[in-house]
C-alpha cells in the first residue's frame, strides 16, 4: 500500500463515519430536547434531558397501537414468507432436469417487476376480497411482495446441499417432506436467519402498502403513524425523532440477536457461490 492510500483511506473512512454518525446524533439528542433547543444547538447534548417526547409519541401520537400492528404484520409476513419460500425453493432444487430451474425462474421473476407496477391490480383484488383496511391483508400483500426475494436467497443455499445426503435420506425411507424438515432445514438455518432479517427490515419499514390499504386509525402501522407528526406548516421534530427511534429499535434488537447467524449466512453464501 503506497503512502497516498495510507493517508486517503483513513480520511475517507472518517468522512463516511461523520456522514452516518452526525445525523444519528442529531436524531438521538433531539428526542430529549424541546423544539427551540433543537434548533439552537442540534449537535449539542441536551442541557435538560426530558422523556416527554417519547411519552407524547406513544400516548398522544398513537405509536403504542401502531407498534403492535407493525409487530403483528411483520411477524406474520416474515413467518409466512419463510415457510412458503423454503418449501418452494426446496422442491425447485429437488426437481429433476430443467423443470426445477424453470419453476425457480418463474418464482423469482417477481424481482424484475417494480412493486409500484402491481399496485392497482393488487388493490382491486384485495378490495374485492374484503382484505383492505385489515392486518391480514397487509400480511398477505407483504408476503406476496417479498416472496421472490426469499425464494432467490434460499434457493441458492438449497442447491448447495450434496445430492448424496438426499439419496441417503431416501434409502432410510424419508419422504420429501421428511427430508425437507430433518435434512434441509437444519443445514440452511443460517440462510433462514439472513433471509429473515432482510424480510423483517422490508416489512417493518414498509409504508407503501399501509398507505394504500389502510384507512382506519386502529389499523395503522408505525411508518404510517409517523406521517401524522409532520404538519403542513410545522413539524414537531423532537416528537418525530422520538417516533423514529422507537420504530428503529426493533430492527437493531433483531440484528443484535441474530447477527451471528446473519454473518454465518453471508459467509456461507460467499464461500459456496
Amino acid at each position: 500500500m503506497n503512502r497516498t492510500a495510507k493517508v486517503t483511506r483513513p480520511l475517507l473512512m472518517a468522512v463516511a463515519a461523520c456522514v452516518v454518525v452526525l445525523p444519528l446524533l442529531v436524531v438521538v439528542f433531539g428526542t430529549f430536547k424541546t423544539l427551540p433547543e433543537l434548533f439552537d444547538a442540534p449537535l449539542a447534548p441536551p442541557s435538560s434531558p426530558t422523556l416527554d417526547n417519547y411519552r407524547a409519541a406513544v400516548e398522544d401520537g398513537g405509536l403504542g397501537s401502531a407498534f403492535v400492528n407493525s409487530a403483528i404484520v411483520t411477524a406474520g409476513a416474515v413467518l409466512l414468507t419463510l415457510v412458503v419460500a423454503s418449501l418452494a425453493a426446496f422442491f425447485c432444487a429437488r426437481m429433476p432436469g430443467r423443470a426445477g430451474w424453470a419453476v425457480f425462474g418463474v418464482l423469482v421473476a417477481g424481482l424484475a417487476v417494480p412493486a409500484q407496477a402491481a399496485i392497482v391490480p393488487q388493490y382491486v383484488l384485495f378490495d374485492r376480497l374484503g382484505l383492505t383496511d385489515s392486518l391480514v391483508g397487509l400480511v398477505l400483500v407483504n408476503t406476496v411482495t417479498t416472496l421472490p426475494t426469499a425464494v432467490f436467497i434460499l434457493g441458492g443455499f438449497l442447491r448447495t446441499i450434496p445430492e448424496e445426503l438426499y439419496e441417503a435420506a431416501e434409502l432410510d425411507g424419508a419422504s420429501p417432506l421428511r427430508a425437507f424438515r430433518s435434512l434441509a432445514l437444519p443445514l440452511i438455518r443460517p440462510a433462514l436467519a439472513t433471509t429473515g432479517i432482510f424480510l423483517f427490515v422490508m416489512d417493518w419499514n414498509d409504508l407503501l402498502y399501509p398507505l394504500l390499504f389502510v384507512r382506519s386509525q386502529e389499523n395503522r402501522t408505525l411508518p404510517l403513524a409517523l406521517l401524522d407528526f409532520q404538519g403542513e406548516f410545522l413539524t414537531r421534530y423532537p416528537l418525530l425523532f422520538a417516533g423514529v427511534v422507537i420504530a428503529s429499535a426493533p430492527v437493531v434488537v433483531v440484528y443484535v440477536l441474530l447477527q451471528r447467524q446473519f454473518v454465518a449466512g453471508l459467509t456461507a453464501g460467499a464461500v459456496r457461490g
